[in-house]
Order: C-alpha cells, then sequence, then structure tokens
C-alpha cells in the first residue's frame, strides 16, 4: 500500500463517519479514486505515492478527464469525479501531507441543468391508485402494495429508498400520523402522511399474505424478502403504457410532483424543503422554474396579445 492508498482510506473513512455521506456516494468516490490511480499508473508508469499527486499539474487531470470521456462518460459523473478528487486533495492538504493546487485549477465540463418533470395531477393520481391495474393478472395484494408505494412517493414527497426502507412498525395507519424519514447523510425529517396515503398502507397490509415482524420491512417481494426498487420501477413503466405517459414518467417524478403540485397551490417554499429533506433552499428552488415555465406556457396559449397573426 502506498502512501496515496493510505491517505485515499483515511478521507473515505472521513467522509462515512464525520461527513455521514451515502453509502452510495461512498462506493461513487471510492471506484473514482480508483479508476484514478489506475490512469496515473499508466500515465506515470507506476502507483502514485503523494509526492507524485503533489507534483500533478492541471494537464495531468484534464487528461484524465479526456480519458474518461473517451470511455463514454458523460459530463456530469465526469465533474463527480473532479469533485471527488478535490475533495481528497483538500483533505491531503488539511492534514498537512501536500499541497495540490492542480486540483482547484482544473475547470470541470460545463452541465446544463434540466428542469424536473413532474406529472399531471390526475396522472399521479392514477398512478398511485390499485385499480388503475385492476385488469393486470397479479395478485391483489401485489397491486395494492405497488399502490401504497407510489402513495408515498406522491404523497409524502419520499424517495423509493426512503420508502422502501420504512418498518412495519412506522407504517402509519391512522388520520394524523407523520413520519419519521431517514434520508440522505442519515438526516431525519418529519413528514405529514395524507389519510389516502394511510388507507393504500392499511389496505396493502391487510392483503400482505406474508408475516411482517415490527422490526421488518413494511413493503415485501412476491416471495416475502425485501422488496426490490426495480419492481416499482417496473410498475411505473407499465403505467406509462396504460395510461400514455410520457419516457420522464418515472418513480422518482412522483416526488417531483409531489413538490410542483404544492408550489402550485400556493405551499410555501421553506416548508416544501422540509418535507423533501433538501439541506439547501437553492434545491429546491427548482420548482419555482417549473412553475413560472408552466405559467408562461399558459400565458402564451391563452393571451391574445400572445397569439402571432
Amino acid at each position: 500500500m502506498t502512501d496515496f492508498d493510505a491517505l485515499t482510506r483515511e478521507w473515505l473513512n472521513h467522509l462515512a463517519h464525520e461527513r455521514r455521506l451515502s453509502p452510495k456516494t461512498l462506493e461513487a468516490y471510492g471506484r473514482d479514486i480508483r479508476q484514478f490511480v489506475a490512469f496515473l499508473g499508466d500515465h506515470l508508469g507506476g502507483a502514485p505515492a503523494l509526492a507524485d499527486i503533489a507534483a500533478l499539474k492541471p494537464a495531468d487531470l484534464r487528461a484524465f478527464l479526456g480519458r474518461r470521456r473517451r470511455d463514454g462518460v458523460g459530463n456530469r459523473t465526469l465533474m463527480r469525479q473532479l469533485a471527488a478528487l478535490r475533495s481528497l486533495a483538500r483533505f491531503g492538504e488539511r492534514s498537512g501531507r501536500f499541497t495540490a493546487a492542480a486540483f482547484a485549477a482544473t475547470r470541470g465540463p460545463r452541465i446544463g441543468k434540466s428542469l424536473p418533470r413532474p406529472l399531471e395531477a390526475s396522472a399521479a393520481k392514477a398512478v398511485t391508485q390499485a385499480d388503475t391495474r385492476a385488469g393486470e393478472a397479479r395478485d391483489q395484494w401485489i397491486l395494492a402494495r405497488d399502490a401504497a408505494v407510489l402513495a408515498l412517493l406522491y404523497g409524502c414527497g419520499l424517495r423509493i429508498s426512503e420508502a422502501l426502507s420504512l418498518t412495519r412498525a412506522q407504517a402509519p395507519l391512522q388520520a394524523g400520523d407523520t413520519l419519521t424519514v431517514l434520508g440522505k447523510g442519515n438526516k431525519t425529517r418529519m413528514v405529514p402522511v395524507l389519510p389516502v396515503v394511510g388507507t393504500a398502507i392499511a389496505d396493502y397490509i391487510a392483503l400482505c399474505p406474508w408475516r411482517l415482524p415490527p422490526e421488518g420491512p413494511l413493503f415485501l417481494g412476491a416471495k416475502g424478502g425485501p422488496l426490490s426498487p426495480r419492481i416499482i420501477q417496473f410498475a411505473v413503466e407499465g403505467l406509462r403504457g396504460a395510461l400514455g405517459l410520457p419516457e420522464s414518467a418515472t418513480p422518482h417524478s412522483l416526488r417531483h410532483s409531489f413538490a410542483t403540485h404544492l408550489l402550485g397551490r400556493g405551499g410555501d417554499l421553506r416548508a416544501i424543503q422540509e418535507l423533501l429533506g433538501h439541506a439547501s433552499l437553492s434545491t429546491t428552488q427548482v420548482y419555482t422554474r417549473i412553475d413560472s415555465t408552466r405559467l408562461m406556457a399558459a400565458y402564451d396559449a391563452a393571451h391574445p396579445r400572445a397569439q402571432r397573426v
């Protein structure tokens, strides 16, 4: 193990226990650094040590990003990889191991910001209703299960991982119940539960043929194990065809729909930020752009002075 490998391990441990980054983010960052080390092995002719990292120039980092681009990697992934390298470099500098100005001096690729694509309210409601799939040759409890999961995504703004991590003891079944959700970075938030969502969950529990112990997962697969997110993705893919929805209709688009529809009905942006579990208000503000875009589209379509002669 080189001294750079040792620094990388310390950095990942710091991110996991002090910064409390999600396991998926840690996995991605670890993979980014391994790819960087593999590139430097070819670029420098051997496994890099801290002295090699300190001697790198912006041209070396641009060569790495160029190699990754030739491998078919998109701009968002390149930006994440550069962010991982910069974070590791800052950690090395704070610990007095080296100074690596090249990491801060290297510019990343430009990324066009795309707006989230929510569903129309009528489509979101249809997606979350078990009756929409009544004609499918599936067990009734499975249709009820999928509807309950999707109801949580649209009715509470949950991520699919947050919904599937709920235990039976956390199931909200009564009017006025709230959920304590463990989100990204192990941050918790309180989310109110609509009566219709509680009813959907109660219907699923009543029909589920498997035992649901209090501390076990609330949502189970067909064979009684924890439910995979891919199953819910498949369910929404089927609904796209049945309801004529666009390709952008995914489980996560229900979370976008939750925020957009609240904002469109006069919801407070700060409150929506809390409900979504966003660390920064700027992340939530993207939904104001969606609302403005829809308003201008309606204006262009309906106002007499907006019509072209």
